[in-house]
């Protein structure tokens, strides 16, 4: 799910470790375009707190930019764009969906299971390789492969809203505080 296509897979064996090494994680990959004008997409995150600023998405495309220059994996121009996922940002690997519990998510399987591809409904944790969801009018917690899943995002909505607002004033509460700190 990081990556939809073998080349978008083949990008993230060559760039994981350097998002590693400069401090971040890949949360997805997409090259996409056809031959004329591509797009890189690269949306990251800093492991330890899962922010991604203006600071952090320029250091990565930089660090990014380096090695994409010497490997030229990419035949022809393409556009970088590196950006933090957002706060209702694809859940691509198993602790995302971990890390969310409790938030309404949409999510799209590869094949049917209960007769639909897509479903909708609070993230209920995570069991091995499965994932949890709570679906609106059904009693018992649905259990479906994290493998089945090729595309999930979490739904804007006020809790989601009101967790990231909290989030940017601990974070911004964390800064100011460094601040007072170290003049």
């Amino acid at each position: 799910m990081r990556g939809k296509t073998a080349e978008d897979l083949k990008l993230l064996e060559l760039l994981d470790p350097v998002a590693e090494a400069a401090g971040y994680a890949i949360v997805r990959l997409r090259l996409m375009g056809g031959n004329e004008r591509r797009k890189l997409q690269i949306m990251a995150e800093r492991p330890s707190d899962g922010d991604m600023n203006v600071e952090d998405c320029a250091r990565l495309s930089r660090a990014v930019s380096e090695v994409m220059d010497a490997a030229d994996p990419i035949s022809g121009e393409y556009l970088l764009e590196v950006s933090s996922p957002g706060i209702d940002r694809p859940l691509t690997r198993l602790a995302d969906f971990e890390a969310h519990e409790g938030f309404e998510v949409k999510l799209e399987l590869d094949r049917l299971a209960e007769g639909r591809k897509r479903f909708r409904g609070v993230l209920a944790g995570v069991e091995g390789d499965q994932i949890g969801i709570d679906l609106e009018g059904e009693e018992a917690t649905a259990m479906i492969p994290f493998a089945w899943v090729i595309e999930a995002k979490l739904v804007l909505n006020d809790e989601l809203m009101k967790r990231g607002a909290e989030s940017r004033a601990a974070r911004l509460a964390a800064e100011t505080g460094e601040q007072h700190t170290t003049e």
